[in-house]
């Protein structure tokens, strides 16, 4: 073996032995650049590690006996458009006698010929398992100093290089990736130990700013179409509450991007970006990075990371910075849910103290566990007693409403009427809403035992004057009619075309004040669940002709026309004939009152089903959706343009007589405009 031959794989067993024995990426290519320039020579020298995508993605570059930072940076134009670039493309190497005769050289400030002068060079791939690892450079500060030996002693070190550094990057992409899940999981630790917003406002920067190693963090959260500045790492309090637009700056385009930026340092091309990070008082903005705080697929806000203590970001500041974003997202979602329901919590307690009503709380057994202040007042025992009572020891309970274990009540409230106990031995008239709900995160039941006993006090007087007023006026009433029938045959024949229109409108009016006061009567009766009285059988026909005669005066006093629409061949109907006839003269009289001068009413009756189906139907302004079934309560009247007035006991009336024969009575609109009232009645079964 030639001498010079066993000298270069002496070399190459050194070299590999050298590069073999360290795993960080730093020091194999510092070792690398080291052993190119002592065997090959030269003044400088760089290598620029490339990942799997044909990226720069760490480098070294050396100057003398000097090892200098930023040469990631500093190289990218060289392995863009240079001759790193040229070699990256062509996967060999390439000698370069004179620098500036070649076209591949790329020429920098410093390098024109008036300047550092011609040169040669010398650049090679670094290759491992056949794939490009990275790109080795040599610089000599002399033309021609470079021959082809030296680009192939160049190829070797490069050729044993290359397993070194595939190695080291790998080990350093894998230290890296274990420090940003070590960063993402100590920071989840801490950030999910916080609830209160600001609090947690305050630990997401600190953890960003400890992760990353930089000045200054700020979070900002999407408001409408605005970033809103909620907290800051510095002592910029002023910044808190500004907005800024989402169309304008870093930020507002991470939010629309939906991705993280980094901007290493600030240029002429940066500048315009970087005016609003500027802004910021006391800070002068050099490196920035900015991700997006995702929550469910959607931007909430964004996390900014200004000016790292190494001047430079790492390579995994941003995935380190993003991945906050996600875990911020997530804990500040949280954390306003928490706010929101912590808020409505105190609404609910504050409602639930400042109410007007007794409210008690209990567990699903009855247990109370809560009242409030007026349960207090209204039972007369001290809040802290009432807590060592069952709800059926406050109350009578309602079995059949609530069910005997409490299943029938749900989350939608069910009523009754009952009375409450006080610890004088007294008693109150309640009205009873009742639900579940969630207290103090636990399903309860809600009683809110509302004091009716002025409403009872009020009913009394209004059933005393309703008896009042029958027992009181009957017996008068009974002697005016008797009267006023005497008075045909008091006025001589000639005078009773005179008198007998006036005696008519007297027999009229105090047949209606009879038909209030029996239905006064009747409902008192009706609302006491007593059995409709005697019932006969009655035609169709009549029941209607006899009501229309009623009311006769007052639909030709408005010149209104009514007509009628009876199916043929329909049957009798077994009832209390007065009674009947009085529904159907309240519904007539209603009809008439409602509807305009001129107008119209139609009145029918036909079979459906099991059932007779009569209706009253008018062309006059019609009743709302939400008051039709109000208007069938007892004292309602409904506010109307017409002046019409009443006691509003008719419809009341109707309904509890139309019930206590079978049927059912509603309303509906009418099919043009108006209203239509219809009840049922049933057909009696003939056998």
């Amino acid at each position: 073996m030639p001498q010079n031959q066993r000298a270069v794989l002496e070399l190459l067993y050194q070299v590999s032995r050298e590069f073999a024995t360290a795993l960080d990426l730093k020091v194999v290519l510092t070792r690398v650049l080291f052993s190119a320039i002592k065997n090959v020579g030269g003044e400088r020298g760089s290598v620029v590690v490339m990942d799997d995508h044909g990226r720069a993605v760490d480098s070294a570059f050396v100057y003398g006996n000097q090892v200098r930072e930023s040469a990631t940076m500093q190289l990218k134009d060289t392995v863009d458009r240079g001759l790193a670039g040229w070699v990256v493309r062509s996967r060999k190497g390439a000698l370069v006698p004179d620098t500036s005769l070649d076209s591949r050289w790329l020429r920098r400030e410093d390098d024109h010929v008036d300047r550092s002068g011609a040169k040669s060079a010398i650049c090679v791939p670094l290759m491992a398992r056949e794939k490009l690892v990275g790109v080795l450079t040599l610089v000599h500060p002399i033309p021609k100093a470079y021959n082809s030996e030296h680009l192939e002693l160049m190829q070797a070190i490069a050729d044993q290089a290359g397993i070194a550094v595939l190695n080291a990057r790998l080990f350093s992409e894998s230290q890296r990736q274990a420090r940003v899940m070590t960063a993402l999981a100590e920071g989840a630790a801490r950030i999910n130990s916080f609830v209160r917003i600001d609090d947690l406002f305050e630990n997401i920067l600190l953890q960003t700013k400890q992760a990353l190693q930089v000045d200054v963090t700020v979070l900002a959260l999407v408001d409408g179409s605005d970033l809103v500045f909620r907290a800051t790492s510095s002592n910029a309090s002023s910044l808190i509450g500004k907005r800024v637009k989402l169309r304008e700056g870093i930020a507002g385009m991470v939010v629309r991007q939906e991705r993280g930026i980094i901007i290493p340092s600030k240029t002429s091309d940066t500048q315009p970006l970087l005016a609003e990070v500027e802004k910021i008082p006391g800070i002068r903005v050099g490196a920035f990075a900015c991700a997006p705080i995702h929550v469910q697929g959607k931007v909430i806000g964004v996390l900014e990371a200004i000016n790292p203590v190494n001047r430079i970001f790492d390579p995994d500041a941003l995935l380190v910075l993003t991945g906050l974003g996600a875990l911020a997202g997530t804990t500040i979602q949280n954390a306003q849910l928490f706010e929101s329901l912590d808020m409505a919590r105190k609404r609910y307690r504050d409602l639930f103290e400042d109410s007007i009503d007794p409210i008690v709380i209990t567990d699903l057994q009855g247990h109370i566990i809560e009242v409030n202040k007026q349960a207090a007042v209204l039972s007369a025992h001290a809040a802290i007693s009432l807590r060592e009572f069952n709800i059926e020891q406050v109350h009578d309970l309602n079995f059949e409403r609530t069910g005997r274990h409490f299943e029938d009540i749900s989350d939608f409230a069910l009523t009754y009427e009952s009375t409450l106990y006080d610890s004088h031995g007294g008693t109150h008239p309640v009205e009873v809403y009742v639900r579940k709900v969630i207290f103090d995160n636990a399903e309860s039941i809600q009683w809110i035992l509302r004091d009716i006993t002025e409403r009872k006090e009020l009913d009394s007087l209004r059933e005393d004057l309703a008896a009042m007023i029958y027992h009181d006026l009957r017996s008068p009433l009974a002697n005016i009619l008797s009267s006023v029938e005497m008075l045909d045959d008091i006025f001589p024949a000639e005078q009773r075309e005179l008198v007998g229109p006036i005696v008519q409108i007297a027999h009229h009016s105090i047949n209606r004040i009879q038909r209030l006061v029996s239905s006064l009567l009747d409902l008192n009766r009706l609302e006491q669940n007593h059995p409709v009285g005697d019932r006969i059988s009655v035609e169709v026909a009549t029941l209607v002709s006899d009501s229309l005669e009623a009311i006769k005066p007052s639909v030709e006093g408005r010149e209104q026309t009514i007509s009628i629409n009876l199916s043929s061949g329909l049957p009798s109907v077994s009832v209390d004939e007065d009674m009947i006839r009085r529904v159907l003269i309240n519904l007539l009289e209603n009809a008439a009152k409602y509807t305009p001068v001129g107008g119209s009413i139609e009145v029918g009756a036909e079979v459906s089903g099991e059932f007779l189906r009569f209706y009253v139907q008018d062309n006059g302004l019609g009743i709302p959706d939400v008051d039709r079934e109000r208007v069938f309560d007892k004292f309602t009247r409904l506010k109307n343009k017409t002046g019409a007035s009443g006691l509003g006991v008719g419809l009341a009336f109707c309904k509890l007589a139309v019930q206590g024969h079978g049927g059912k009575i509603w309303v509906e609109p009418a099919p043009q405009r108006g209203s239509k009232f219809v009840f049922t009645l049933p057909v009696p079964n003939e056998k």
